[in-house]
């Protein structure tokens, strides 16, 4: 394969509007400040990543500012100029620093895209996927009233989505469930607690059992393991951990340990696609099924999950929505769109999809240009 020599990294800051607030257990959110990570090489061929961040760190530690000064000071002057003979490799040059994982993967994302271009293929191909379309859910936040959200799964089972996912949160949660499953008894159906409970919760979210849901996903605390195994044991529906993987090392253990029978692999969290890839794969050895959700991300973050999603263990439908479910314009083309609830992967080379610069113009704050490997601060070797 064409190795990959990096020239240039261009950092363009947008700030995009969502159509419609999305309100989860950590707060509301309408608008994201997003740094566009654009590799180019010594043959002129860009690579593109995104930080699937917000300004607050509610998710986990990393906000927007902080990668941005992660990608500046540290991980950007270690990979520049540097030859890279697979975009593989940039996960262990990246270890020197600790986790910081939506920084390296918005870099670690960029560069498969490039090299994939560089050698004519897909990111799926590179991973070894296969799959010609993925499936499709649909994240759903927490809503006013029990009344409001079931007029929203309403919509969205009409447009063919295939997994229901709510947002719950104590206060927000078994009347909304039971609400829903009473007009839609037979729908895929998933909630999503986002830390909000602890084992104190148990018997209530015991309650959660008679509704037979798909699963629940990050009930307990965001970095637990343990307790989250105590949970499974109690509980019929399958936990689903999301926070608190954030590593193969972390996926090890939860399977080892029993703390759940689903895994949620975002790229952001765990670092690139690199890293989950190996989930993925360590999954399918113990027949855990794995699925791709979502953080928000513009078209170039979504674009990558879709191809990460082309991979045979990805048999649950993730939250990788059409662009209109967030944005009234993407900064991708073709638009990604969704026909009967399936998101079809394209077979062009790197993401699939262009970056199209008059749009991404609409909602750029600023550009910065990094070309040099000079930075203040000594990197260990």
């Amino acid at each position: 394969m064409n190795s990959l020599t990096i020239k240039e990294v261009v950092l363009h800051h947008v700030n995009v509007a969502l159509i419609a607030p999305f309100t989860t257990s950590f707060g509301t959110m309408e608008h994201k400040d997003v740094c566009l990570v654009e590799v180019i090489d010594e043959s002129g061929i860009s690579g593109w990543g995104e930080t699937v961040t917000s300004n607050e760190p509610y998710y986990n530690e990393e906000t927007t500012f902080t990668t941005v000064y992660m990608l500046k000071e540290f991980l950007i002057p270690r990979l520049i100029h540097q030859q890279i003979n697979h975009p593989a490799e940039v996960h262990d040059m990246l270890q020197f620093v600790r986790r910081n994982n939506i920084a390296k993967a918005a870099l670690e994302t960029a560069i498969w895209d490039a090299f994939a271009k560089k050698n004519n293929q897909s990111i799926a191909e590179l991973l070894g996927g296969t799959k010609k379309e993925i499936e499709v859910g649909k994240s759903i936040g927490i809503q006013q009233s029990p009344a409001v959200l079931v007029e929203k799964v309403r919509q969205y089972a009409a447009e063919g989505f295939r997994k229901i996912k709510v947002k719950i949160k104590p206060g927000a949660d078994i009347d909304y469930i039971d609400a829903v499953r009473a007009e839609f008894p037979d729908i895929a159906l998933m909630a999503d607690a986002n830390s909000a409970y602890t084992l104190a919760d148990v018997d209530h979210l015991k309650k959660l059992d008679q509704y037979k849901l798909l699963m629940i996903e990050q009930p307990l605390a965001h970095d637990d393991i343990i307790d989250h195994a105590t949970l499974q044991k109690t509980l019929e529906t399958p936990v689903c951990l999301d926070e608190s993987i954030h590593s193969l090392e972390d996926a090890r253990k939860a399977i080892e340990l029993g703390s759940c029978q689903i895994i949620n692999i975002k790229i952001g969290r765990v670092g690139g696609l690199y890293e989950s890839k190996r989930i993925h794969d360590l999954c399918a050895e113990h027949n855990i099924p794995v699925w791709c959700g979502g953080m928000l991300e513009t078209g170039v973050g979504r674009a990558h999950n879709i191809q990460l999603t082309a991979i045979h263990n990805f048999t649950i439908p993730g939250d990788t929505a059409p662009s209109s479910h967030y944005w009234s314009e993407d900064i991708v083309t073709p638009e990604i769109t969704m026909n009967n609830g399936v998101i079809h992967v394209p077979s062009e080379i790197g993401i699939g999809y262009e970056v199209d610069r008059e749009k991404l113009a609409k909602v750029l704050v600023r550009t910065e240009k990094i070309t040099t490997a000079e930075t203040p601060h000594p990197i260990p070797s």
